[in-house]
């Protein structure tokens, strides 16, 4: 099953950070990378876009290696910068995850009349 495009829109930010801050990487490796973590019906054309904000934010750079294969590759780590963004994002997820399963375990309060 694909993952809801809305609520991967959401982590796909800290995805990536958190993907790029273990390894440099290039675009389309990072899109390999989440389908094979099971982020399933990722498209590349989300991913690119997600890869340029970061870098915008100053939370990724990049530098271009010659490729054998074709053009250039745009590779990206992230930046000290990403590493706060990243652990502020994930202190946000645990919190938001959290919230989620209390939810699940609050008595219905039809239940309780």
């Amino acid at each position: 099953m694909d993952l809801d495009p809305q609520m991967l829109k959401g982590v796909l930010g800290m995805l990536l950070l958190r993907l790029l801050d273990a390894e440099e990487s290039y675009g389309y490796a990072v899109v390999v990378r989440l389908r094979e973590a099971g982020v399933l019906g990722l498209a590349e054309g989300t991913v690119y876009p997600a890869l340029t904000r970061l870098e915008g934010a100053g939370h990724l750079e990049s530098r271009l290696v010659a490729s054998t294969s074709g053009p250039a590759r745009k590779y990206y780590r992230t930046t000290p910068a990403g590493r706060e963004a990243l652990a502020t994002r994930e202190a946000s997820w645990r919190l938001l995850r959290a919230a989620v399963d209390r939810v699940g375990t609050v008595p219905d309060p039809e239940v309780l009349r």
